[in-house]
């Protein structure tokens, strides 16, 4: 049966029939750089009705696949995973249309379960029985579990510094283990050799053809799901079936993941399937940001990193080579801008993103939701902006500079006595209970009341505060009912909003400075509100803090809170 896909040389331009799998260049030209292609024309009209009627994972897509026989594929439940939206987050920043692709779904944990998943179905297809692949963690799980499930032996070369919980898991599927004591680059370098030498098929990465083809299904999802979520885009002849966003984001190693994303988005858009591809946001961590940096100098080639600079190891690929190319072509036909942020950036946006939207995940994916951050702050992400940041795998293991030290503390209980007590104590202190000594754990246990008639502001406040200390927290939704609560309870703290009805924040914070008994409680004020010069004047002197919502992060509340307390 003729294969439904044809490839075309990136470099030359000519298009040949389906290669195998072992096939690393044109054979027109030589190049390695090959692109599948497929009749858009004829499949997209008729396309998302098929899509609809199957199961969710990356296989409903299979006529944009380069598989020629779908009994070949190797499943293991890859794909289809949710599109959240991050409300806490959306709050904190000003951006209600933020949404999570979370790829942590996949069996092995990441969204390179999409990449293992093709891949290993077409050396399947090919009658492979061996392969190799050079990784700094994600990939090498991935592919030694796809790889045991298809009887193919799998040689993994994974520099030092992968996480040894990772490597372990790695041979757990039997892969057989390199370990590298060097750069990924210089690991990628010695698996190809290896695979030479042997006659193995290597896997190339970003020119393996499957690789990104796998990736494209992440863009097919994302369009279907914010269809469903936010609803189509109205064009020239009518509604588009699915829905793109205006930014889709992705921490980047050596690109694989935004270049197939790019790929999906923009065959959705020749299809007539969406109405535009969305701008891209690229971003790599500081000490190892080749990219980033060539494209601030608007360079034609990566600035090469010889010597990363950074603990987050999935992301430390000093040369990325062509992948860079692509993406800076993407950036210009379609918009968008590359950008780095710092490992304690990264692993704050992790803490953010754990506490706040109760999403743990590993710190590659931190360093996206931390250009988020930084690009919503600086505006270039606009205020009702549809964005969409790829969540790339999970946390674990989790690395000791995410949670550093004191994460947690230590109750020590004493030996039983001869005669039981009714209730455990503390050997230090034989007259007090287990629960009040877990109290003294935290001596700065204080009292808050937050003033807010909107819930999820409240809701946020109150999130935030919980996370960060063992505080008690009542609140009320209107001004009235707040200084009442407040008279009553007498806090150490309240968090005042400005805008209610009836009883705004002013009145609520006149209230409370004309009676002596609450006129030298601390108040924090967050607000909606843009202040006129006259209203600023009126809250100076009697305030601690004035916090707009939509433009702090948890960090700086925490810092006005534990400064007011102080």
């Amino acid at each position: 049966m003729p294969a439904h896909f044809k490839f075309a040389c990136a470099d030359c331009g000519r298009v040949s029939a389906a290669l195998p799998a072992s096939a690393f260049q044109c054979p027109h030209c030589g190049s390695e750089w090959l692109e599948a292609r497929y009749d858009y024309a004829t499949l997209g009209p008729h396309w998302p009705g098929l899509v609809a009627l199957r199961s969710k994972d990356i296989w409903r897509y299979k006529e944009l696949l380069p598989l020629e026989n779908a009994d070949n594929a190797v499943r293991l439940g890859e794909g289809g995973t949710p599109l959240v939206t991050a409300a806490n987050l959306g709050l904190m920043l000003g951006r209600p249309n933020l949404f999570i692709k979370d790829e942590r779904q996949g069996p092995t944990g990441s969204f390179k379960d999409r990449q293992a998943a093709l891949a290993v179905s077409v050396m399947k297809e090919n009658g492979l029985t061996q392969a190799v692949v050079a990784s700094t963690g994600n990939v090498a799980i991935s592919y030694a579990a796809y790889c045991a499930r298809a009887g193919i032996k799998l040689y993994a070369f994974l520099t030092s510094l992968v996480p040894p919980e990772k490597m372990r898991e790695c041979a757990l599927y039997g892969a057989q283990v390199i370990k590298v004591t060097a750069t990924y680059d210089r690991a990628k370098e010695l698996a190809a050799q290896f695979a030479t030498q042997r006659g193995m098929y290597f896997d190339r990465g970003l020119r393996s053809i499957a690789a990104v083809e796998s990736m494209k299904t992440i863009a097919y999802e994302t369009a279907e799901q914010l269809a469903r979520r936010i609803g189509t885009k109205p064009t020239p002849t009518g509604q588009t079936p699915w829905r793109a966003p205006d930014w889709y984001i992705q921490a980047v190693s050596g690109g694989l993941g935004p270049v197939g994303a790019m790929k999906g988005f923009s065959e959705l858009k020749a299809m007539g399937l969406i109405d535009k591809v969305p701008a891209l946001a690229v971003i790599q961590a500081e000490g190892c940001a080749p990219m980033v940096t060539a494209f601030k100098r608007n360079l034609d080639q990566p600035e090469v990193v010889t010597n990363p600079r950074t603990h987050i190891a999935t992301l430390a690929t000093g040369n990325p080579g062509r992948g860079y190319a692509l993406l800076r072509a993407g950036l210009r036909a379609h918009g968008g801008t590359m950008e780095s942020v710092s490992d304690e950036e990264a692993y704050r946006a992790v803490h953010v993103m754990a506490k706040m939207e109760g999403i743990s995940m590993e710190p590659a994916a931190g360093v996206a939701f931390a250009g988020l951050i930084k690009l919503a702050r600086a505006g270039v992400i606009g205020a009702e902006d549809v964005v969409v940041v790829n969540c790339s795998g999970h946390t674990f293991p989790i690395q000791n500079e995410i949670l550093g030290e004191g994460w947690a503390r230590d109750v020590e209980l004493p030996e039983p006595a001869a005669e039981p007590s009714p209730t455990p104590v503390l050997a230090a202190q034989p007259h007090e209970g287990l629960l009040a000594a877990l109290q003294r754990l935290d001596e700065r246990v204080r009292s808050i009341v937050i003033v807010d008639d909107n819930p999820d502001a409240a809701r946020l406040i109150r999130r935030i505060l919980q996370a960060k200390g063992s505080y008690d927290i009542q609140q009320a939704g209107d001004g009235r009912a707040g200084l009442a609560l407040i008279h009553a309870q007498h806090p150490d703290l309240v968090v005042l909003d400005l805008m209610m009805p009836e009883m705004d924040g002013f009145a609520v914070l006149d209230a409370l400075r004309a009676d002596d008994a609450t006129a030298d409680i601390p108040v924090i004020v967050v607000t909606a509100k843009l202040l006129t010069p006259a209203e600023r004047e009126r809250l100076n002197g009697q305030i601690e803090a004035l916090l707009q919502k939509g433009s702090f992060m948890d960090d700086e509340l925490l810092a006005d809170v534990l400064g007011a307390l102080t």
